[in-house]
């Protein structure tokens, strides 16, 4: 499997961007939304830590993904599907690299705004603030459940295609030629 795409499958670098990316939205999610359910400081602090670490991360690989498609690798060709349903998985594509990129824009913001940073990463002791009192708190929560949404129709068309339509489009997504 090359670097590269080809016409039918993606390679390895996007592969490999797109599963990395899951398993860090997916710990985004949990740290995310268990620290914001979380009284003691401690458990809210580490758990906070992770996010903004994985969000970080996620941000890195967002751009290098951006940057990878626009200057070295070519998507491979749509798979035969209605009009409608190609219209509708470009919209997703897009409306996750939004999304995420908002995401990343209000939890930087919420970082700044709130001083948290230094509570966070252990140079400073005390109690986190009430991050709703900050104004990116309230489009981040949104984002997250926008996030949710997308994953559900992006992983519920990529299973309508492999065990319906058995049409090969999930596993193009994936290592080694099928």
């Amino acid at each position: 499997m090359s670097a590269k795409s080809t016409l039918n499958s993606y390679g390895w670098v996007p592969v490999s961007i797109h599963w990395a990316s899951v398993i860090l939205i997916l710990v985004l999610l949990g740290s995310g939304f268990n620290s914001a359910g979380s009284d003691g400081v401690p458990a809210n602090a580490n758990g906070l830590a992770v996010h903004v670490a994985a969000g970080v991360t996620i941000l890195g690989l967002t751009l290098f993904r951006i940057v990878w498609w626009v200057f070295w690798d070519d998507k491979p060709t749509s798979i035969e599907m209605p009009a409608w349903q190609d219209k509708a998985a470009r919209a997703v594509h897009v409306l996750f690299y939004v999304v995420i990129l908002g995401m990343v824009a209000s939890g930087i913001g919420k970082l700044v705004l709130s001083q948290a940073a230094p509570i966070l990463f252990g140079a400073e002791t005390g109690q986190l603030p009430n991050f709703w009192d900050y104004p990116p708190r309230l489009p981040h929560g949104i984002g997250a459940r926008f996030v949710i949404a997308l994953m559900i129709f992006h992983a519920g068309a990529a299973l309508y295609h492999h065990f319906v339509k058995r049409d090969g489009l999930l596993w193009r997504m994936w290592y080694g030629n099928r």
